[in-house]
C-alpha cells in the first residue's frame, strides 16, 4: 500500500484513508495506540475486550486453539453419533 498524506487540524486531528481503515477494520469509536519510534508516528488499532472474555486471551488458552486447529487441519478427530458412543470411547482409552 503507498504511503498516504492526510492533514492534521487544529486540535491535533488527523483523518486515515478510508482504504487504510478498512484494511484494518478500523471502525468509528475504535482505540489507536499512539507511539513515537525513532521520530516516527507509529499507530496501532486496539480492541477492548470484556473482563469475562479476557480468559480466551491469555497466552496458555491460545496456544490450546492453536492445537485444536491443527488437529483438525491434520484430521486428527473423531465423530461420534451418541454420547454413549464417545463416553465408551473415552473409556476404552482408559483401559490402553
Amino acid at each position: 500500500m503507498m504511503a498516504k498524506l492526510t492533514k492534521v487540524t487544529r486540535h491535533g486531528q488527523i483523518t486515515l484513508p478510508s482504504d487504510i481503515r478498512k484494511e484494518l477494520h478500523i471502525v468509528e469509536g475504535d482505540l489507536i495506540e499512539v507511539s513515537l519510534v525513532d521520530q516516527h508516528v507509529v499507530l496501532v488499532p486496539k480492541k477492548l475486550i470484556d473482563a469475562n472474555q479476557a480468559w480466551f486471551w491469555t497466552e496458555a488458552w491460545q496456544e490450546g486453539e492453536r492445537e485444536a486447529e491443527e488437529d483438525l487441519r491434520a484430521g486428527r478427530t473423531k465423530r461420534f453419533d451418541s454420547m454413549e458412543s464417545l463416553i465408551a470411547d473415552m473409556d476404552a482409552g482408559l483401559e490402553d
